[in-house]
């Protein structure tokens, strides 16, 4: 059986403020949060001896007069707006069901998505009945939450050409706490690959995509094989996701850069090693931290 042995290295040391450390806004169950008695009690907290206590860890979230506490490791969910990246699960009567890391599979209408051809038309039983010729079980998707059920089910809706079919391309999994939320989550990165930052922690890597054709709907998806370079920045950019998840770095587009262009000094494979992995993230956290400064 072969074994993977390295040599002892020097690690670099990379100077962080200690404000990087000494976070105040994150809690753990039992901390208490205020003992001022203005504040109301949102999700995540409760009231003890007058004080405003945390009941899950997460991160505290003020909104004027509202406590809350976001926990760090939760099922997603949804708010309306919300992009996700989703799995089709099921096809049924009128509607697609889809995974998307919440409680409750989502759904997605016949009435929710856009025609090939771009038709704004009434749905009709033909439709109904060449419902798996536009979608069916194991295609991901991204779409925008359009509405939230009582129970907590989300209702997707794909009528804007930017989302629908994903074509080729490597999905990452990650919590859904880790994604920051932004005015968009679509991003050409400027290494060559775009990235689709789903609000559900469902992370979409792809090539950046030439002229698409407007016409197929939001159900074209593009065949043609990958270049080999293509497919090695992809690579690098889903070993970079998974090193600041496992150190629990918020991601969003200018961090998953910095991440790729700190580990471009290493191999693809030898991003996922500890020591490579924390030598990486630091660097990604000193960029950032100059950045803000």
């Amino acid at each position: 059986m072969a074994a993977d042995m390295r040599l002892p290295t020097i690690r670099k040391t990379v100077s962080l403020s200690a404000a990087a450390f000494d976070r105040k806004d994150l809690v753990v169950p039992g901390d208490v949060i205020t003992s001022d008695t203005g504040f109301m009690r949102g999700h995540g907290t409760y009231v003890d001896d007058d004080k405003l206590t945390a009941s899950v860890a997460g991160e505290v979230q003020r909104v004027d007069k509202l406590i809350c506490v976001r926990p760090l490791k939760t099922r997603f969910n949804g708010e309306v707006g919300d992009v996700v990246v989703g799995r089709i699960t099921e096809v049924q009567q009128k509607r697609w069901k889809v995974e998307t890391n919440s409680r409750l599979d989502s759904v997605l209408l016949l009435s929710s998505v856009n025609l090939p051809g771009g038709e704004l038309r009434r749905r009709s039983a033909e439709d109904e009945l060449t419902m798996r010729e536009y979608l069916q079980e194991g295609d991901l998707i991204s779409a925008e939450v359009q509405s939230v059920f009582m129970d907590g089910a989300l209702s997707l809706h794909t009528r804007s050409l930017k989302y629908g079919k994903l074509g080729q391309g490597v999905l990452v999994q990650l919590s859904p706490s880790l994604i920051k939320r932004q005015k968009t989550h679509f991003h050409n990165l400027p290494c060559g690959a775009s990235i689709i930052l789903g609000n559900n922690g469902f992370v979409w890597l792809y090539p950046t995509p030439g002229q698409q054709e407007e016409e197929a709907g939001g159900f074209y998806t593009s065949l043609e094989p990958v270049s080999l370079s293509d497919r090695e920045v992809i690579s690098r950019l889903r070993n970079c996701l998974l090193a600041l998840a496992a150190h629990k770095v918020l991601l969003y587009d200018t961090s998953v850069l910095y991440c790729y262009e700190s580990s471009l000094q290493h191999q693809v494979k030898d991003i996922l090693k500890p020591e490579v992995m924390e030598e990486i993230v630091m660097l990604t956290h000193q960029k950032l931290l100059e950045q803000e400064g």
